[in-house]
């Protein structure tokens, strides 16, 4: 029996390819399916089944597509409320292809309509293989339970510890885990980097899973859950009806740097892909930096929405093509062209231009000696980082809500901004500029440049210093 994984490291995603005697299923395929269609090609087999263990909210999935193009059939969990042609998944159903056997387990809790597919390879009938966990359980974790519209998360959190301890926990130590999401992924709190795992494994070392009752888990789950990002509900109905084929996408268009001005002007955003430091030196103003060598598209989906016309600034037309790429991924459509020659073709053209300073912790920490109040230093990482150290007298602005909590923030002082490497810290830094801010600072290397400075740091406990 075949078996692959397919691991998109922007996205922190997994899908899985199964096949035996010519016959392969794909399961939570990415939104871009060629990968698939080679890979079929390359081993001789024909996709007859797309599976799907639940609507994706963090990216738009090629299950539409994919089966358009193979004429297989796409299954799902029987309450995702479908509104394309589907297989509806109950709990026990099967399904066999060569030596390939699947056992469908509804696990919902993340999802309503969760499912989680055991595989067994009839080679070697006597124990299951591997079980497809979805999002259902990760790898040192399990799925953020505040998806649903209808449901509480504590109504959530108490279906899927039955899922977990009912069914997943019961099959044999040695069947090998195989979740949805790595370490990165918005799904979840405290992921694993470990792309799979076992039965077992997760038993033992699991933090989500060492509550001993259902109301502790619940409590535990529902504690301080992070804040659920705006465009997660708009790619749930977008996979729910099956998002439109990337073939059938436009072509972009190189635009002149006048047209650019002139779209930005009308409100369009400009969205610079490049470096930070790149961007820090010069760009365009009003410009929103995302950096393509981060999660880049998560967090432009969170800080532009998928609404908005994008025109995009890269380093050359490759790069104009991934990012494009990268957008499809989590539903950002409305990207209607790119600068062209890039930067170097706007300052050429003489058109204004913009910088962003970039300051060293030494240097932060030096500006704060001189004159505490002079500076205005922000932390844009999340609560669970915040908590868990910060650089004294720094004021928490995640940036997942950055642009509606500036209002206590002076404009005309300096503003610092950090987050724990700098690549959070960049797109804020821009949208502070964005929204009128006069002296921004980029601080390089973020908290753990700080920390590893020795610089002084707060908790919630009384200050100590960094070790």
């Amino acid at each position: 029996m075949y078996f692959e994984q397919f691991y998109l490291t922007c996205l922190s995603h997994a899908s899985y390819m199964l096949g035996s005697e010519g016959v392969a299923a794909v399961v939570d395929p990415q939104r871009d399916v060629e990968i698939y269609l080679e890979e079929a090609a390359k081993n001789g087999f024909s996709i007859d089944y797309v599976i799907e263990t639940h609507l994706h909210a963090d990216f738009v999935s090629g299950h539409h597509e994919l089966a358009a193009r193979t004429g297989a059939k796409i299954y799902l969990g029987a309450k995702a409320g479908a509104k394309f042609p589907h297989v509806p998944i109950h709990d026990g159903d099967q399904l066999t292809f060569g030596k390939c056997h699947l056992k469908f387990l509804e696990t919902p809790g993340h999802t309503i309509e969760s499912v989680s597919v055991v595989v067994t390879d009839l080679e070697k009938p006597s124990c299951p293989l591997a079980v497809l966990t979805g999002d259902t359980l990760f790898i040192g974790d399990v799925g953020r339970p505040d998806l649903s519209g209808d449901m509480t998360p504590q109504q959530l959190a108490g279906m899927l510890y039955d899922s977990l301890h009912r069914k997943l926990l019961k099959l044999p130590d040695e069947v090998l885990v195989f979740p949805a999401h790595g370490a990165g992924s918005l799904c979840g709190r405290q992921m694993s980097s470990e792309r799979s795992s076992t039965i077992g494994k997760e038993k033992a070392t699991n933090y989500a899973l060492r509550p001993n009752s259902r109301t502790e888990f619940v409590k535990l789950l529902t504690a301080e859950l992070p804040e659920r990002p705006g465009y997660f509900a708009l790619d749930v109905e977008i996979n729910r009806s099956g998002a439109s084929p990337l073939q059938e996408m436009p072509l972009l268009s190189a635009l002149p740097p006048q047209e650019v001005m002139a779209r930005r002007d009308a409100g369009a955003i400009i969205l610079d892909t490049r470096s930070a430091s790149d961007f820090g030196a010069v760009h365009i103003p009003g410009s929103i930096q995302v950096g393509l060598a981060g999660q880049y598209a998560s967090w432009a989906a969170i800080v532009l929405g998928l609404d908005k016309e994008i025109v995009l600034v890269a380093e050359d037309r490759q790069k104009v093509a991934e990012a494009r790429m990268r957008l499809t991924r989590v539903g950002i459509e409305k990207v209607t062209g790119f600068l062209e020659d890039g930067i170097v073709g706007w300052s050429r053209a003489g058109l204004p231009v913009q910088q962003t300073s970039q300051a060293s912790v030494e240097q932060l920490h030096d500006l704060m000696l001189e004159d505490r109040n002079g500076v205005q230093v922000l932390d844009v990482r999340r609560a669970s980082e915040w908590q868990a150290g910060h650089v004294e007298h720094a004021r928490h602005k995640p940036l997942d809500s950055l642009t509606s909590a500036l209002s206590d923030l002076d404009k005309s002082k300096p503003v610092a901004v950090y987050c724990k490497g700098g690549y959070r810290s960049a797109i804020a830094a821009s949208l502070l500029q964005r929204a009128g801010f006069e002296q921004v600072m980029n601080v390089t290397g973020g908290f753990d440049a700080w920390t590893a400075c020795h610089l002084p740091i707060a908790t919630n406990e009384p200050t100590v210093a960094a070790t």
